[in-house]
């Protein structure tokens, strides 16, 4: 478990990560488990009915999103949540796949979905912050979010990140009423693109036999 009382410095111990990224409140991070699953649910829910970050429209029931949870944990990408000092789930993230072809394979997606309550607290970019520092000590080389509804508020937490503009698609999307549009942005983790890696290393399992 991550305490963030969230300045971004890093501290790696053997079994435990730290770090800080200046939030308003006192922030947990940690690992999900499927007791989080009513919580992100309900999280992602709202998302999906009031939002424009996902595209899907009818919000999927507990039992699709733990079915989801264990496909991305099995596969060892992360899976965090962010919790208050009361043991509230304030977000959620998690890293997975960007496309399934093996040379993509050095590559990740992040997703990130706030609580209603939790939007504008720094919440997410505690939750990036820690999903960039996994991802890389991992051994992934490149992590790309794909910000459905070109959403501001995204963007900005992703360039204060280190992230920039890699593309976009207008009218990508249809909700709401409106057209949505995609921004794709992208940053190195490690050595990026600097170096070959060691393939016999790759740190998933979506591509092993």
């Amino acid at each position: 478990m991550r305490r963030l009382a969230v300045s971004v410095w890093l501290c790696k111990t053997k079994s435990t990560l730290f770090l800080s990224v200046e939030s308003p409140m006192p922030v947990q991070i940690r690992a999900a488990t499927p007791a989080d699953i009513p919580h992100i649910t309900e999280i992602y829910r709202h998302a999906i009915l009031t939002g424009k970050a996902s595209y899907e429209i009818t919000p999927p029931d507990e039992a699709e999103m733990a079915h989801r949870m264990e496909t991305i944990t099995s596969q060892f990408y992360p899976y965090i949540v962010a919790e208050d000092d009361d043991g509230s789930l304030l977000g959620y993230a998690y890293a997975s796949a960007f496309r399934t072809r093996p040379a993509y394979r050095w590559l990740v997606e992040d997703s990130i979905y706030l609580a209603e309550a939790a939007q504008g607290k720094g919440i997410g970019k505690a939750l990036l912050t820690d999903l960039v520092a996994q991802c890389t000590a991992l051994g992934f080389r490149q992590m790309i979010a794909v910000i459905g509804g070109a959403n501001p508020a995204s963007i900005g937490v992703h360039r204060s990140l280190g992230f920039t503009h890699a593309g976009g698609i207008n009218g990508s999307g249809f909700k709401h009423g409106t057209w949505l549009d995609t921004v794709f942005m992208q940053r190195a983790l490690g050595e990026g693109n600097q170096t070959l890696p060691d393939e016999k290393s790759y740190p998933g399992s979506l591509f092993k036999a």
